[in-house]
């Protein structure tokens, strides 16, 4: 089979990288003529992730249908902020033969729809539309670097979910597959509101254990959104759910963490998004999940002072103090 990555931000290009290292012939769309130039002239993605040389298997595009064209599986690796837009243009390029896999982590602001639901309404409903999406801890650089790494596929149809584990698996990207589409998106999306949190601690100066504290009741957070969403408890507790939730509030290269580091050393949201080359999800996805949680009439804590925090000015110090002196509540059944 062959593959199309559409966007070239750094995990698109790392994971079109990676499908070429497999000999798959894969198009990758890029959607700014600087990053397409360094591409197509010195085989590097300089911008986004500088260091790694395409091989051949790799061919770059700017033209939306003609990466499209003659692709087998067509992975979509746009901020959420962009895909209806992206999505309305692909749609009259697809036929009903081809995977669309979303490695898209993000509530849409608005429409509070995620990128599978996003899909299946954008999309002309004139074939049945063959849908996954990809989800875990997987640093874009790591998976570059060849780091062994773990990740899910999540499909409604476990048959098709099955065909793109054997498609992208390899020693170096071992593919579990899921029927929890909700579940693998939810937790996807809100672990990086989490890790803003766990950021802004660390800006904070505080140590692990509160970091720990963050981690453990944010799982706790979004596991209960994703049960009245419909999602399986187990999702949260493998790759998708606490694996992505730990890389994400500990890692080094973690964009999300990142904002939240500065947040917490006092520095302002515009300066600090302006000065990042890439999108911090998190940023948006936060305001996604203020509106979802208001929307059912769920409480979401951490949530609710990272969302304080970055649209009502709110100072890192006196969020935290508030989750800290919340009503007192069982553990498990409050």
């Amino acid at each position: 089979m062959k593959a199309a990555v559409i966007g070239s931000g750094s995990w698109g290009s790392a994971f079109a990288l990676y499908l070429g290292r497999l000999k798959i012939r894969t198009k990758l769309w890029a959607r700014e003529k600087e990053v397409l130039d360094h591409l197509v002239r010195e085989k590097e993605n300089k911008t986004f992730l500088p260091g790694f040389q395409f091989p051949s298997s790799v061919t770059f595009y700017s033209d939306l249908e003609e990466t499209i064209n003659s692709s087998d599986v067509v992975f979509v690796a746009v901020p959420s902020q962009f895909c209806r837009e992206l999505y309305k243009r692909m749609a009259s390029h697809m036929n009903p033969e081809q995977i669309i896999v979303s490695l898209t982590k993000g509530i849409e602001e608005k429409s509070l729809l995620t990128m599978s639901q996003l899909t299946q309404n954008t999309f002309s409903r004139s074939f049945p539309l063959k849908t996954a999406v990809l989800s875990g801890p997987s640093f874009a650089k790591e998976v570059a670097q060849s780091h062994p790494t773990a990740v899910v596929i999540a499909s409604k149809d476990i048959a098709l979910a099955k065909k793109i584990q054997c498609f992208i698996s390899s020693p170096l990207l071992r593919c579990y597959t899921s029927t929890d589409v909700i579940g693998v998106e939810i937790s996807g999306a809100i672990k990086n509101v989490i890790a803003i949190a766990a950021g802004i601690s660390d800006g904070l100066k505080y140590g692990y254990n509160t970091r720990a504290a963050l981690i453990t009741r944010g799982i706790a957070e979004l596991t209960r959104l994703g049960l009245n969403l419909k999602a399986k408890m187990e999702t949260f507790s493998g790759l998708a759910g606490i694996g992505d939730l730990v890389l994400t509030c500990t890692g080094q290269l973690s964009r999300n963490r990142q904002v939240g580091i500065e947040l917490g050393q006092g520095k302002n949201l515009s300066s600090i998004v302006t000065k990042m080359d890439m999108i911090a999800e998190g940023v948006t996805t936060t305001s996604s999940v203020h509106n979802l949680s208001a929307k059912m009439h769920h409480e979401m804590p951490i949530c609710d002072q990272v969302y304080k925090v970055l649209y009502e000015n709110k100072s890192p110090e006196d969020a935290l103090q508030d989750l800290m002196t919340r009503k007192l509540k069982d553990e498990f059944y409050s």
